[in-house]
C-alpha cells in the first residue's frame, strides 16, 4: 500500500510547499530556504540492488554545523524489527545531505526507513524496495522527465506518488532548469518560484534551485514512496551540453569545466545516486535496467543545422554533410569506454529484457514538408528558421535534431548491432524532448529493438510552439514524414509513462495529466502499446 493513497490530502497539503512561494512574501520565504534546520526536504531512495538501497535525506542542525546521522530501515512501518541501518556525519561541504547505502536487506521487498537526528529529532519515514531475485512474474516502472517549475505543477508526480502499482522510478534528466526567470518560461506566472531569480552558475546557485525544486510535496511524496534511479540530461547543467561546452553557456559566465563540476556536484548532493556514471541494475530474471550518461562524460560537440546552412549552397553543404561529418565514427555520446561496457553488459544478459535508460530520443524524426504552415506568421524568426532548417534537412535524408542520438548515427548503430549480436529484447526508455513518441529501432535493415519515449512532467511540448494546428494533425504529418522508424507521437500533453514487465510483454502507457496550470491528479486517456520477446517492434496494447 502506497503512503500516500489519499489524493485529497496530497493536493491539499502540495500548496504548502514550493507552491507557497507564490504568495506575497515569497521572496522571503525563498530566503528562508537557506535558513532551515532539522530535516528540511524529506526523504529519498535510489541505487536499488537485490540486497541494499541508497538512502537520503537532509538535516541542518541549528549551529549550521557537522551533524551524525543515523538510520533505521525495517521490513514493518513499525519499526518493531530494524533491517538494517547506518551512520555518517554531514555538514556545509555537503549542503548537510545525507546518503547512507544500506546492505544485507531482504530481496524484492518492501521497506520503511527514518533518519535520526542528533538531538533525537526523527524524520518522515519514507518507503523503498529492493530488487527482486530469481524468477520474476512482473516489474512496473514509472519513468519522468522534464520538470520544471516555471511551467507549471509537478501533478505528474503527485499521480504517480499515489498509486500502489509502481516498483521503481526512473528520472530521464531534466530534474531541474538552469534558466532564469522570463527567460524559457516566458515570464509564466509559475516562474515566480525559481530561485535564485538568475540562471544559475555557481556551486551556491545549483544548491538554491534544488533547494527550491525539493521543496514541492508532490515531487517529495514520490522520492518517499519510491526508490529512484536518476539519469542526467542537459539542464541539469545547461542547455545542449556536451563534454566542452553548453549551447547556455558563454565565456562570459565563467569556465565550463567549473560549472559542469559544480552541477554534477549539487546534482550528487541532493539525489539519491551513487557515484558510477553508469552502472546496470538486474530486476531478477525478468529485466535488466541499464544506466548511461549520454551528456556530462564523454559526449562529442554536436553539430547545429543553423551553422551548417550559413555556408553556401544549403543543399550542398547539407548532402556533404550527410555523406562525411554526419557518418564520422569519432562522435560519440557515450564514450569508448562507456560503449564497451555496455556492449559487454548486453552480451551477457541473460533475463527477458534489457531495458536502457537514455535521455534523449533514439528514434529518427524528419520534419514534414508542409510544417511551416503550422508556425504563425507572426512567429520569432528563430522559431520559422528551425522550421526551415529541420525540412531541408528532411530533404537531405538528415534527421531534424542533431542533439539526440539522430546526431551521432555511427555511435547509435554500434549500441544496436550489439543488442542484435547479443539477440536481446531491447527496450529504451528516454526523455528530453517533452513530447511522447513510440518507435521501432531497426539497424541494418532489421529489428533491434523498441524505444518508448517520454513526454515532460510540466515543460512544454510542440502545442506551445504551434498553438495554432491542431494536434492531430501535427501527429499525422509527423507519422508520415517519419515512418521509418516512427509508430505513435503526441505533442500536446504531460504526464508520464507507466512500463509494465512481464515475461510475456513489455507494455508502456502514456499517462497524461489533465492540467499543470493548477493543482490537480486528473488524467485523461492516455495510450498504450507493447513489444513481445523476440519480436523486437511495437504493436498496439
Amino acid at each position: 500500500m502506497s503512503l500516500l493513497t489519499n489524493r485529497r490530502l496530497l493536493l491539499a497539503t502540495a500548496g504548502f510547499g514550493i507552491g507557497g512561494l507564490l504568495l506575497p512574501g515569497g521572496v522571503a520565504m525563498a530566503q528562508t530556504l537557506l535558513g532551515l534546520t532539522g530535516f528540511t526536504h524529506n526523504v529519498a531512495s535510489g541505487e536499488p540492488g537485490p540486497d541494499s538501497v541508497l538512502l537520503w535525506t537532509r538535516y541542518v542542525n541549528p549551529t549550521g554545523g557537522p551533524s551524525k546521522v543515523r538510520v533505521e530501515i525495517s521490513e514493518s512501518r513499525d519499526f518493531v524489527k530494524i533491517a538494517g541501518g547506518g551512520q555518517m556525519v554531514t555538514g556545509p561541504w555537503r549542503d548537510h545531505t545525507v546518503k547512507i547505502t544500506v546492505d544485507n536487506l531482504a530481496p524484492g521487498k518492501w521497506h520503511w526507513f527514518r533518519f535520526i537526528a542528533p538531538d533525537g529529532s526523527i524524520s518522515p519515514i519514507g518507503r523503498t524496495k529492493t530488487l527482486p531475485l530469481g524468477k520474476t512474474a512482473k516489474f512496473n516502472i514509472a519513468v519522468f522527465s522534464c520538470s520544471n517549475l516555471g511551467f507549471g505543477e509537478f501533478n505528474a508526480y503527485g499521480h504517480a506518488a499515489a498509486r500502489d502499482d509502481i516498483d521503481l522510478v526512473l528520472h530521464m534528466g531534466d530534474y531541474i532548469y538552469e534558466y532564469g526567470r522570463g527567460g524559457y518560461d516566458g515570464g509564466a506566472k509559475f516562474a515566480a518560484r525559481i530561485f535564485p531569480a538568475d540562471e544559475i552558475l555557481t556551486l551556491a546557485d545549483y544548491r538554491l534551485r534544488y533547494a527550491s525544486y525539493r521543496s514541492d510535496k508532490q515531487l517529495q511524496a514520490l522520492h518517499a514512496n519510491f526508490p529512484m534511479i536518476a539519469n542526467t540530461d542537459d539542464h541539469e547543467s545547461a542547455n545542449d551540453s556536451w563534454e566542452g561546452g553548453a549551447q547556455n553557456h558563454s565565456v562570459d559566465e565563467g569556465d565550463w569545466n567549473s560549472r559542469r563540476n559544480a552541477a554534477m556536484q549539487v546534482w550528487r548532493e541532493w539525489l539519491p545516486v551513487g557515484e558510477q556514471p553508469w552502472k546496470e541494475y538486474p530486476i531478477g530474471d525478468l529485466a535488466t535496467y541499464y544506466r548511461t550518461d549520454t551528456r556530462a562524460v564523454a559526449r562529442s560537440e554536436p553539430y547545429d543545422y543553423s551553422n551548417l546552412l550559413r555556408l553556401g549552397d544549403p543543399a550542398k553543404e547539407l548532402s556533404e554533410y550527410r555523406d562525411g561529418a554526419w557518418r564520422d565514427p569519432s562522435m560519440t555520446m557515450l564514450g569508448s569506454e562507456q560503449e564497451a561496457w555496455l556492449s559487454r553488459a548486453i552480451s551477457r544478459n541473460n533475463s527477458t529484457w534489457a531495458v536502457l535508460g537514455s535521455a534523449t530520443n533514439m528514434g529518427y524524426n524528419y520534419t514534414p514538408e508542409n510544417a511551416m504552415d503550422w508556425v504563425p506568421q507572426l512567429a520569432p524568426e528563430r522559431a520559422r528558421n528551425y522550421v526551415r532548417q529541420g525540412i531541408a534537412a528532411t530533404k537531405a535524408g538528415l534527421p531534424s535534431n542533431l542533439d539526440n542520438w539522430g546526431g551521432y548515427p555511427a555511435a547509435r548503430s554500434l549500441l544496436l548491432a550489439a543488442a542484435q549480436r547479443a539477440d536481446a529484447n531491447l527496450v529504451v526508455v528516454t526523455g528530453d524532448s517533452h513530447n511522447g513518441w513510440a518507435y521501432d529501432l531497426p539497424e541494418g535493415g532489421k529489428p533491434a529493438g523498441v524505444e518508448f519515449g517520454g513526454h515532460s512532467v510540466s515543460s512544454p511540448g510542440f502545442e506551445s510552439a504551434i498553438p495554432f494546428t491542431a494536434p492531430a494533425d501535427v501527429a499525422r504529418s509527423l507519422l508520415d514524414a517519419s515512418k521509418q522508424e516512427l509508430r505513435w507521437v503526441d505533442t500536446s500533453n504531460r504526464g508520464y509513462m507507466h512500463l509494465a514487465l512481464t515475461p510475456q510483454a513489455a507494455t508502456n502507457e502514456w499517462v497524461f495529466m489533465q492540467t499543470v496550470k493548477d493543482l490537480s491528479l486528473a488524467t485523461k486517456t492516455g495510450h498504450k502499446m507493447k513489444v513481445r520477446p523476440g519480436r523486437k517492434i511495437l504493436e498496439q496494447a
